[in-house]
């Protein structure tokens, strides 16, 4: 079993215009309304890769039935800590020059007790699973070292998988992860350094082992990513694709690495897995994440290259 645990669902929703003008009136030419979250995301993207995926996290009254709704129509087997209010809304705001302005909500404060129980539920889920994949933002009560607290919970010997950024990164890696998925802007703000060349972002990527992780998977948007342990690297390029929103490239690619360690895959085969997946996501409209079909048709493009 693949467990992913989203600690921030949200409902995010994408309105296309043809031109952005601020500060006059703006006419919407389609709004896309998708449930999600990075987790479920992950979750949704394993299910459709065949694995066998549940979901977990915080979860809020008012409108948290269309989350499951959506995870059940995914055959996505979930369970969840409930909490008052609305889970958040985040809008993406698209022009025809292919511009995404984002606006994202902070979301319902979580209590401490809530934040207990979902300690627990992951303790209890992760005994029967495999992979453990944490990722996303955290809701509003909630302190960076959260992210920490649910990883350490989680038995050794069970694949920890971590997406996140700034503080919650480096809590998370305290106590170890099997892999840990930064974009470049992400890896540069928590090292603190600019990376240019294949190398120097290697280099970056080794803080980060240094720091807890065993392989850091870099993404590097259109032009690929990086796997690496420190002491060998792979890179795999993407293909060439019609880009409708980079939104959840990322979840994309964390899916279908988990699919590919849970069958026992070379990490040359976990890198083009996770590269198709993410690629064949910015050919989806909104937030929607990829399809099959596609994933497959970009994975028979694409090769891996051992850099060292």
């Amino acid at each position: 079993m693949i467990l992913s645990v989203c600690p921030n669902p949200s409902v995010d929703c994408t309105i296309e215009l043809d031109t952005l003008k601020t500060g006059g009136l703006n006419r919407v030419e389609n709004k896309i309304i998708t449930y999600s979250g990075k987790a479920l995301n992950v979750a949704v993207g394993v299910s459709r890769l065949g694995g066998d995926s549940f979901a977990t996290g915080f979860m809020f009254n008012e409108n948290g039935k269309m989350f499951v709704h959506t995870l059940d129509d995914e055959r996505v087997k979930n369970t969840f800590v409930w909490c008052k209010g609305s889970a958040r809304t985040n809008y993406k705001i698209v022009d025809k020059r292919s511009m995404m302005t984002e606006i994202n909500d902070k979301g319902e404060s979580v209590s401490v007790q809530k934040q207990n129980e979902l300690v627990n539920l992951v303790k209890q889920l992760s005994a029967s699973a495999k992979i453990v994949v944490i990722s996303g933002s955290l809701p509003s009560g909630v302190k960076s070292d959260y992210y920490r607290k649910l990883a350490e919970v989680i038995p050794e010997g069970t694949l920890k998988i971590i997406d996140t950024s700034g503080e919650n990164m480096i809590e998370a890696l305290k106590s170890g992860a099997f892999m840990v998925k930064p974009n470049l802007d992400e890896l540069q703000s928590v090292t603190g350094e600019h990376y240019d060349s294949l190398d120097e972002m290697i280099g970056g990527c080794r803080k980060l082992i240094e720091a807890g992780a065993e392989n850091v998977m870099l993404s590097l948007g259109r032009k690929g990513a990086i796997l690496t342990d420190g002491n060998s690297a792979l890179f795999c390029r993407s293909a060439n694709v019609a880009v409708n929103s980079t939104v959840g490239a990322g979840d994309g690619m964390i899916a279908a690495a988990s699919v590919a360690l849970e069958n026992g895959e070379s990490r040359e085969e976990v890198l083009r897995c996770a590269v198709a997946a993410g690629t064949a996501s910015v050919t989806t409209p909104g937030t929607n994440l990829f399809y099959r079909d596609k994933f497959q048709e970009i994975y028979d493009k694409i090769r891996v290259e051992k850099l060292f």
